[in-house]
């Protein structure tokens, strides 16, 4: 089900999760959208024309604004929701956050009506809402369910509600995969919230391609070190050379002659460059998308880099690397990652303070940091400086769990991991960027832990599928490993 409209947006961070309005304007609009509807409890029926969906708790916990873009249609929220919401409202993670604001908007919403009658949520042309009981469905259509679960309960208030309204589709709308199996079991239909999540990710932007030139233009180039983008020639799969006139900005080029080859990005002022091979504190790219990789996260005009690739790639290393190379620029260079154990299962609670109990989830950024030290001899001045600014705070590994609230003013923020986040709470690391900050995602979208994320959910996929073009922006997808033999064999076969 895709009931927003994907379109190409400017640099706004707003646009990663879509529009939301602030608790005031939206009070505003809606007390007076439902004065004007009703201004008794029983608002009066929706039209038949329009769809019932009905929210499961993964949907809001993964959106919190998933009320701003069901455009006309009505939206029905069982009360077990509630239950499960106030629940999750404790913490400081994007979760609770996200319970408690969805909560907030929800009483901003309703003022003083009666919410088991359809409430207009904004005007006319939007949708109504209403909390519905879970005891809406016979026993009999629950045959087969013994344990009266949530789910169960919330399956209830869906089937309850298909008869009251016989004639309009009632649509179970969740993240849970086996909800959604059991609800269509029961004859009910059931779709996966697909509003913020990309399309197709076998065509997600790559950041990377590879051309055909004559010797006359690789000559060019290495001579006058550019050209004009206009310059490059067509191909059988670009006659015209339209697409390369589309590359956008900070996009990355192979070419290739008869004899020869060369490395080459899109700059921001319309000219084709070449780039060098070139080491960050000690580390030597070893392919072409290393070396695009590493030229991203070299480039200090670039305050949003996204690196993704399946295991052994050297995402996280090169970003590692690069973030010392440049440990000048920036006042402090933060590690982080999503605390999400594999296959989700938790290690428990763990002794010491925060630092103590965040290591063994952090373990993976301390092993590319040693692998950068192996590259210096033990007395090196190299390797005595990681020890330094490690002592010093000037490299600081930190859980994300605290980022909220934050603002990181001359710090480059790596986030490793970064496919086991949540389109919001991308969103929510980008936003602290205060004045000369520079962020760094790098992942694997097909490798995620998260139980209520997938390749096309998960906050990377939808950053780099929303970013592209961007000036701002560059974006490198690494597919050779250089790990070691075992690992691309591994990678390969299993």
């Amino acid at each position: 089900m895709n009931v927003l409209s994907d379109a190409p947006v400017p640099f706004d961070t707003d646009s990663l999760v879509g529009p939301m309005e602030s608790p005031s304007h939206s009070a505003e609009h809606n007390r007076a959208g439902a004065a004007a509807a009703s201004a008794d409890s029983n608002a009066a029926e929706p039209s038949a024309a329009k769809k019932i969906f009905v929210l499961d708790t993964s949907v809001i916990l993964y959106d919190v604004g998933v009320l701003d873009r069901l455009q006309e249609h009505d939206v029905a929220l069982p009360i077990t929701v509630l239950e499960e919401l106030d629940g999750f409202k404790k913490g400081n993670n994007v979760l609770s956050h996200n319970a408690r604001e969805f909560v907030r908007r929800l009483d901003v919403i309703s003022g003083n009506h009666d919410l088991r009658g359809w409430l207009p949520l904004n005007g006319p042309e939007r949708g109504s809402l209403c909390v519905v009981s879970d005891h809406g469905a016979s026993e009999q259509q629950l045959t087969g369910l013994t344990a009266r679960s949530n789910d169960h309960r919330i399956l209830g208030a869906a089937l309850g509600l298909s008869e009251r309204y016989p004639e309009r589709p009632v649509i179970l709308i969740t993240k849970d995969i086996n909800l959604r199996v059991k609800a269509r079991a029961l004859g009910l239909k059931a779709e996966d919230y697909e509003s913020v999540q990309v399309k197709n990710v076998d065509n997600l932007y790559s950041g990377v391609s590879t051309r055909k030139v004559s010797e006359e233009l690789l000559s060019r180039l290495y001579a006058d070190h550019s050209f004009p983008r206009n310059a490059l020639p067509p191909t059988e799969a670009d006659p015209d050379g339209s697409e390369a006139e589309e590359f956008p900005a900070n996009h990355f080029l192979i070419l290739k002659s008869r004899s020869g080859s060369a490395l080459a990005a899109c700059g921001r002022n319309g000219q084709v460059e070449l780039l060098h091979k070139q080491p960050a504190y000690g580390i030597m790219p070893r392919n072409a998308e290393q070396v695009f990789a590493l030229q991203a996260v070299l480039d200090d005009a670039l305050p949003l880099v996204t690196l993704t690739g399946s295991a052994g790639t050297g995402k996280t290393l090169l970003a590692l690397a690069g973030a010392l190379e440049r440990r000048s620029t920036y006042r402090q260079i933060l590690l982080a990652r999503p605390v999400v154990p594999l296959s989700n299962r938790d290690l428990g609670y763990l002794p010491g303070d925060v630092d103590s109990k965040i290591s063994p989830y952090m373990q993976p950024l301390w092993d590319n940091l040693g692998v950068i030290r192996g590259a210096f001899k033990e007395d090196a001045r190299e390797a005595r400086r990681l020890d330094e600014m490690t002592e010093l705070g000037k490299l600081l590994i930190t859980p994300l769990a605290y980022i909220r609230g934050r603002s990181l003013s001359r710090s480059l923020f790596i986030v490793d991991e970064a496919q086991n986040l949540t389109p919001h709470e991308i969103k929510t690391v980008i936003t602290r960027a205060g004045e000369g900050t520079k962020v760094i995602f790098t992942g694997d979208i097909f490798q995620i832990d998260s139980p209520y994320l997938d390749a096309q959910s998960n906050g990377l996929s939808y950053l780099v599928d929303r970013m592209k073009g961007n000036a701002l922006y560059a974006h490198v997808n690494l597919t050779k490993g250089e790990r070691s033999e075992l690992a691309n064999l591994a990678s390969d076969l299993l």
